[in-house]
């Protein structure tokens, strides 16, 4: 499995206020889970990356900066 740098993803949920539990229920996943996928343990999944990035107004243009960086 490829490792990904998340900490631009983890630096915008702490912008907008979120904790790994709070995200994960807005995401619709266990806490495991994403954490989990924030530790490289698992990949995330299609849909939770674009539920993700509508919940951190991130635009689907830049989902790259934030889910495929090394």
């Amino acid at each position: 499995m490829k490792q990904y740098d998340y900490s631009k993803l983890a630096g915008r949920m702490r912008e907008y206020k979120y904790t790994q539990e709070t995200f994960s229920k807005a995401l619709g996943i266990s806490e495991t889970t994403l954490n989990l996928s924030l530790n490289n343990k698992r990949d995330f999944k299609q849909n939770e990356m674009l539920k993700a990035c509508e919940i951190l107004h991130i635009p689907k243009s830049r989902l790259a900066e934030y889910f495929f960086a090394h």
